[in-house]
């Protein structure tokens, strides 16, 4: 006799069957997370293999038309052919370079928020800011790319055809002379103040949220003179309406051969070289750091880096991470003492 079923029954084999490919998807959907979850526990050797897959972001903590702006979109070019990824220029200015700062120290550390930094945002602003809200341990050196010599220079308004007239213009006429900066602690400011400590000799300071909006109150006569970097003021003597009357490096330069140096225009012992390097934020894989601190020495060597620099007036630098560490901590010396020895105080 046959044996009575259930209405809607199956058989069972076909039950085994499903059984089966239940657990065959639930098999699939383990292997599933499994991998997902090794994509996210990929070794720092695999993540910095990978990147960049979007386009990177350098913040230049200045405003546009300054030295570091100029610099930054230069390199970027380079390095965007060596990653296969745009690197886009962010400027966010103020504070001397601290909001750039900020929001790169505050940024994911893997690779795609990157900081062009000048040296007195390390060197200068630990003194200057009794609150700086970042250090140095708040970043990743990758590397130091570039520096130059810092230009003394008036509007011609000002009536002194050379250094030495200046030093006199200043010391005759005390608190007469106010000097335009990138902002407070900013090379183009520590230049002024190094420069007024050197001459004795007292200057106004007139902090901007850059160079660019501070050379064009120079050019406009707002403000009498600026010791700004080189290759950011060099392009506006062409105007007529500024005067280089003397470069602060060890030789002249050869971007501006006739304008003497400090030391040959009578101020002896006088020099000031700015220098500009990338960074990351603290904790950024270190093989990624190595490869981008390879990559900044690749792209130093291009042709069209190295016609960039000469034209500006600047020197390749490159420096490993423990080189430039080391140059902040001895430069910091430094301007620690001139702000205590002039009372620098901020503007």
């Amino acid at each position: 006799m046959d044996t009575m079923k259930a209405p809607g029954a199956l058989p069972a084999q076909a039950v085994d069957e499903a059984g089966q490919g239940a657990l065959s998807r639930r098999r699939a959907i383990a292997g599933a997370v499994a991998l997902s979850a090794a994509g996210l526990v990929r070794t720092p050797a695999a993540r910095a293999a990978a990147w960049p897959d979007k386009p990177v972001r350098m913040i230049i903590p200045f405003a546009a038309g300054g030295a570091t702006d100029l610099l930054g979109r230069s390199l970027a070019v380079e390095l965007g052919r060596f990653w296969g990824q745009p690197v886009v220029v962010d400027n966010r200015p103020g504070a001397g370079g601290i909001l750039g700062a900020e929001m790169v120290a505050k940024s994911p550390a893997d690779g795609y928020s990157l900081l062009l930094a000048s040296g007195s945002m390390f060197t200068v602003n630990p003194f200057l800011y009794p609150k700086l809200s970042y250090t140095v341990d708040s970043f990743d050196m990758i590397a130091k790319v570039a520096s130059g010599p810092m230009v003394v220079t008036i509007n011609v308004a000002v009536p002194a055809k050379d250094l030495q007239e200046l030093i006199a213009l200043g010391k005759s006429k005390p608190g007469s002379l106010y000097f335009a900066s990138a902002g407070n602690g900013s090379q183009v400011h520590m230049a002024g103040e190094a420069f007024a400590d050197a001459a004795a000799i007292q200057l106004n300071h007139v902090p901007y949220k850059g160079e660019g909006p501070a050379y064009a109150d120079l050019l406009a006569g707002t403000v009498q003179m600026a010791v700004g970097n080189i290759n950011a003021i060099s392009p506006l003597l062409k105007s007529g309406r500024l005067r280089a009357l003397a470069t602060t490096g060890a030789e002249r330069s050869a971007l501006l051969p006739d304008v003497p140096t400090a030391a040959e225009a009578g101020l002896s012992g006088f020099s000031f070289v700015g220098w500009f390097g990338l960074m990351a934020p603290a904790g950024t894989p270190k093989p990624l750091v190595a490869r981008m601190n390879e990559d900044v020495r690749r792209a130093l060597e291009q042709d069209g880096m190295k016609r960039y620099l000469a034209d500006q007036g600047m020197l390749a630098s490159y420096a490993g991470p423990d080189s430039m560490k080391q140059d902040i901590s001895t430069e910091s010396q430094r301007w620690k003492a001139l702000v205590a020895r002039r009372g620098i105080k901020l503007a």
